[in-house]
């Protein structure tokens, strides 16, 4: 049977590429992005105090656009690019216009779309680090920090855990769609920098109401629907296991945000918004790295724990170790990125089918990627708890790399420019800052 003219493979279409695996990665990397500008430029500009909203917006947005360029420069060739040193890929740049129309090194697609699938990650994942720094920090310093942590700390986690060359990729860590590579990475590194940044004005600290919530949950929105690119994308071909993915995201996200919404209710007496948004983000951050290799009622399983053991960690532990009431995580990220992308991490060690992973990664190596309750199922413990093993690991790794880098980064630019605004400009906000404000309804 001859295929219609407009599928026979011409210099375009050239016979290695699948138009419906690069229609479908094309759109996902585009939902992704959403997520980011508009998505978390709206929720950050709407969830903070009204002084702060053009700063808050504008740091996001500021991001996307500064990865991007590093990223075609050099930072994608040292996430996903030819082998530099165990942990890090050669720096090159990705703009050659033979190399972005050649076959990627994974799936039926060309570099083109692989590098702007991967930019819109790279990017939320300093947009989600700039949740910790709201209200504060010095936007010159942002502007140096965002091109110094893309390239000397994110690319060693991308390469390790998500190229195959990387050494933690090798030994079979599962991490579906960035548990570890974007969250556990954002909440590590925004806590980091949040402690060296210092904190928000004590006025701020103790009475920072969002400014407006109706915008606040039109940005959420993007991002919990956006989330369907995001872990739909990632088997990078239009597969069963991609739609597993997406359904499995949005039945623990739901759970989740009920889960957080039943405790507030219980405990609070209040159904609170913010506090369902928060159940929402920590329901997709633990599904990440497990989307496409757990059962329906993992998922559920799941959603239930990223509701409940996010919400004890930032509302009762928080308020009674020491360390964590001295740092300032304006958007609570270590609770919502690193406790939930932790969390996910661990629970995808216990819950990931072999069948799945299977379907995931297209290997017969059953050594890896079983999950400890299929192991125990199986009669294959020792392969169970070696996979629950590598999960761990991977989590030290992200948490070494993260907390060290940032931490380097932040030093270095502080010998450079303040990392914190000045008090005058802490107390006027976006006025002192842009010279704009968001809502200059008289003038």
């Amino acid at each position: 049977m001859s295929l219609p003219s407009n599928l026979h493979p011409d210099e375009a279409s050239p016979p290695w590429l699948n138009k419906g695996d690069n229609s479908w990665q094309l759109t996902a990397a585009t939902l992704v992005g959403l997520q980011s500008v508009p998505g978390l430029v709206i929720l950050y500009g709407s969830i903070v105090k009204k002084k702060w909203a053009v700063n808050s917006a504008f740091m996001a947005l500021y991001a996307f656009a500064a990865v991007l360029i590093c990223w075609v420069g050099w930072g994608y060739r040292m996430s996903f690019g030819d082998k530099f040193i165990p942990f890090l890929g050669m720096p090159n740049v990705s703009l050659d216009s033979q190399y972005l129309i050649d076959r990627a090194f994974l799936g039926y697609l060309p570099n083109a779309t692989m590098i702007y699938f991967q930019f819109v990650f790279a990017a939320i994942t300093l947009i989600l680090i700039a949740g910790a720094l709201l209200g504060r920090m010095n936007f010159l310093a942002w502007m140096l920090f965002v091109p110094l942590w893309v390239t000397f700390s994110y690319t060693i986690t991308a390469y390790s855990i998500w190229c195959p060359g990387g050494w933690l990729a090798k030994r079979g860590l599962i991490d579906y769609s960035g548990g570890y590579v974007i969250h556990l990475s954002s909440g590590v590194a925004g806590f980091t920098a949040a402690y060296w940044v210092g904190p928000r004005t004590t006025r701020d600290r103790e009475r920072f109401p969002p400014n407006n919530i109706l915008l606040m949950l039109a940005g959420a929105g993007l991002l919990w629907m956006g989330w369907t690119g995001f872990n739909g994308g990632d088997p990078y071909t239009v597969s069963t296991d991609a739609s597993l993915a997406v359904l499995n995201t949005h039945v623990c996200t739901a759970t989740s945000l009920l889960t957080w919404l039943i405790l507030d209710y219980i405990f609070f007496g209040k159904p609170s918004v913010v506090g369902a948004t928060q159940g929402m983000i920590t329901g997709l951050v633990c599904i990440t790295p497990a989307a496409g290799v757990v059962q329906g009622w993992a998922a559920i399983l799941m959603g239930m724990m990223s509701g409940s053991i996010p919400w004890y960690t930032m509302m009762v532990l928080h308020k009674k170790v020491w360390f964590l009431k001295q740092v300032d995580d304006t958007m609570a990220v270590f609770h919502t990125h690193a406790v939930a992308g932790s969390l996910g991490g661990i629970l995808t060690g216990v819950f990931a089918v072999p069948k799945f992973n299977r379907l995931f990664y297209m290997v017969t190596d059953w050594q890896h990627y079983i999950g400890l309750f299929y192991g125990f199922h199986d009669g294959r413990t020792t392969a169970g708890f070696r996979q629950l093993g590598v999960q761990l690991v991977g989590i030290l790794f992200v948490v070494f790399v993260h907390a060290t880098m940032t931490s380097i980064i932040c030093l270095l630019i502080s010998l450079v420019v303040p990392l914190r605004l000045s008090e005058e400009e802490l107390q006027t906000g976006d006025d002192a800052i842009h010279g704009e404000e968001a809502y200059a309804l008289w003038g």
